[in-house]
């Protein structure tokens, strides 16, 4: 996400390198090259304008420092302008009605019935509530249907109405139920349109009174740039909503929306979406944002990730396997499962700071992992538990049992055994060891 932006942003920042000063010519020209990036990004032009005039009044206000450069320190305050910008500081749902019902609005196409579900699967996952998904979109083909089976893989239950009800009437009638079966949180999925209609508009502001939600949501693709702001400037003029939701951040290189949206509706963004999994839904944080678009990571996010996928109890004992060297494939392929739950591999890697620019330009997925997943499974489980009785016949035999040959046997095994040693010596730092040599194995 934001590709783009963050490769302008840095070739704008490297107009300052070498400066022993700050300068209202140097500045200027940077931040020239500041504005063509962001305006390039899809973003607002007012907003655009504003965040460089800001920028610039305070550049020329500050005395540069001997141990900072003129850049490092246009950087830092960019950053603070970014994190403003989307903003300020993270921005909570409220839940505390019971039950605390979420109205969810947007146009069609926007992800609005996917994102409902994924919030509903965060909300039952992450905070503990009981929720309830509601299906209004009566109108487009199969729209319950598609909330049913999320609902059901998801083990959330959906209610939808009889036939004859209209999107009001299921509304009102859902929370009834979900009050009368101990729900403490409702999502309402209302319905959408190609465009904005008055039509719909009317409908979803009569939902709105009728149930008088705790939250109501603006739901919109982020890949659709100024449309996306556009939108929801009359979105919330209609309906005074308390938040908004990017879907799709994961595919827009631009970035646009998210650096646009808080600025000309004055309503935080509080979910993103950011890949198709049921856990592809992050609260979104400005200050982690900004740094990630300005290529500085985000650790937070990433050992958050981390921590959601592994369990404390095996952390023990692997690292109880780890001090005593009997670290095995088997945990080797477990561990590989673990990292790959936690998102896109080259989103991950990215949120390590100074990693961004570094593998910007390679291919990296999840599918990296095949090879060595490939060989790990071609093996016995005598031969996962004790690699030391992997001789060249059997490297042979898994060789071509994994469609590999048995150069890249001898290669894993070799690095394998290296990371196992590493790993003793250092195993109260064994997550990053570990993190470090799986990197090196995919070379």
């Amino acid at each position: 996400m934001f590709e783009n932006l963050s490769d302008k942003l840095d070739r704008a920042f490297k107009v300052l390198k070498g400066q022993g000063r700050i300068t209202e010519i140097n500045v200027a020209e940077t931040l020239k090259e500041v504005r063509k990036a962001l305006l390039e990004a899809d973003v607002n032009y007012k907003v655009a304008k504003q965040f460089t005039d800001t920028v610039k009044e305070k550049a020329l206000g500050q005395q540069v420092l001997i141990a900072v450069s003129p850049g490092q320190l246009l950087i830092k305050i960019v950053h603070e302008e970014l994190v403003k910008l989307m903003g300020g500081t993270t921005t909570d749902i409220n839940l505390k009605p019971n039950p605390a019902i979420i109205l969810m609005s947007g146009l069609q196409g926007s992800g609005k019935t996917t994102l409902s579900a994924k919030l509903a699967n965060m909300l039952k996952n992450k905070r503990g509530r009981s929720v309830m998904l509601v299906a209004c979109d009566v109108y487009r083909p199969a729209a319950i249907d598609q909330l049913k089976v999320l609902g059901e893989r998801l083990q959330v239950e959906v209610y939808s109405g009889a036939e004859n009800q209209n999107p009001v009437e299921i509304a009102q009638h859902a929370v009834r139920v979900a009050k009368e079966k101990g729900y403490n949180t409702v999502i309402v999925d209302t319905a959408g349109r190609l465009a904005i209609d008055e039509e719909m508009m009317q409908e979803i502001e009569r939902i709105k009174k009728a149930i008088n939600p705790a939250e109501t949501l603006f739901v919109v693709d982020a890949m659709t740039g100024q449309d996306a702001v556009n939108t929801a400037k009359t979105f919330n003029e209609r309906l005074d909503f308390d938040g908004v939701a990017l879907t799709k951040l994961d595919g827009d290189a631009r970035g646009g929306a998210a650096l646009s949206v808080k600025a000309v509706v004055n309503k935080p963004i509080k979910f993103v979406g950011t890949g198709e999994k049921p856990d592809d839904i992050d609260v979104f944080h400005p200050e982690r944002m900004a740094s990630r678009i300005l290529g500085m990571g985000d650790i937070v996010t990433l050992v958050e990730k981390a921590q959601e996928q592994f369990d404390e109890k095996e952390a023990a004992e692997l690292q109880r396997k780890i001090a005593k060297n009997k670290f095995d494939f088997n945990d080797f392929l477990n561990q590989i499962q673990q990292i790959k739950k936690m998102g896109n591999l080259k989103d991950l890697i990215g949120m390590i700071p100074g990693a961004g620019k570094a593998i910007k330009d390679m291919d990296i997925d999840n599918n990296s992992f095949q090879g060595i997943e490939a060989i790990i499974r071609s093996m016995t489980q005598k031969e996962r538990s004790d690699p030391s009785v992997l001789n060249a016949s059997r490297r042979k035999r898994i060789a071509a049992g994994s469609g590999t040959d048995v150069t890249e046997v001898n290669k894993l095994i070799r690095q394998f055994e290296e990371m196992r040693k590493m790993m003793k010596m250092m195993s109260g730092n064994k997550a990053r060891t570990m993190i470090r040599n799986i990197s090196g194995m995919r070379k």
